[in-house]
């Protein structure tokens, strides 16, 4: 899905508080239930078992819910924004259950040590559009995986114009803080197209990875590496 849209890239972390909590705050149930469901597409009705890595965890709730249904999984969740990290200790304090399988991570890509040499789910949703550097994504992907370990990234894509954009942000962000439609439309602009991610996963030797588009904003790249 070509864009007529040059990229417009923005800041990489969310470190402001008011954003941090406007994003936390915000209802993305629908996403993060997709998000859900493409993961019991891709396991195929199989437990996760073993350690999990969650690349940009935000508040956390994407790692709440793969404790939830997996409790064989052990989720290091990896954030560069203090902000966005405080407000994922406070949503773990409310599930403390589930507080001792899930391990936050202050730090940013590309990261050099990670407390597992090799991880059997690599998930991220909403991180690629932040990077400047998408290849540091991939990188890390592939530097912390084996053969049989599983991805699955989903991010949003680039629209073919700010017309667009602004559509979107009206259809599922028209009740939020103007803070998050704010952030909402500069991301749509930062995002990639799915052919951009294609061409990065084809420079990363990540070719076996499959990139779809699976709402009117999102795509998924999603697979199992040989």
């Amino acid at each position: 899905m070509t864009s007529l849209m040059e990229r417009l890239p923005e800041p990489e972390l969310m470190d402001d508080s008011e954003q941090a909590e406007a994003y936390a705050s915000a209802d993305f149930e629908s996403a993060n239930s997709a998000f859900m469901a493409h993961l019991d597409t891709l396991l195929a009705g199989r437990p996760l078992v073993g350690p999990v890595l969650d690349l940009g965890c935000g508040p956390a709730d994407i790692c709440l819910r793969v404790a939830r249904a997996h409790p064989g999984a052990d989720i290091h969740a990896l954030d560069g924004s203090e902000a966005m990290l405080a407000c994922a200790r406070r949503r773990l304090g409310g599930a403390p259950e589930l507080a001792g399988r899930i391990r936050l991570l202050h730090d940013t890509l590309p990261v050099e040590m990670l407390p597992a040499r090799h991880y059997e789910l690599v998930m991220s949703n909403s991180l690629l559009h932040h990077l400047h550097d998408p290849a540091v994504l991939w990188d890390t992907l592939r530097r912390f995986s084996h053969s049989g370990t599983r991805v699955l990234v989903m991010d949003l894509y680039r629209p073919a114009s700010v017309a667009a954009a602004r559509s979107l942000v009206e259809t599922w962000s028209g009740d939020e803080p103007e803070v998050l439609k704010r952030d909402f439309f500069n991301s749509l602009l930062a995002a990639f197209t799915p052919e951009e991610v294609e061409a990065q996963l084809a420079a990363a030797a990540l070719g076996t990875l499959k990139v779809s588009v699976v709402s009117d904003r999102h795509l998924l790249v999603a697979g199992q590496l040989p």
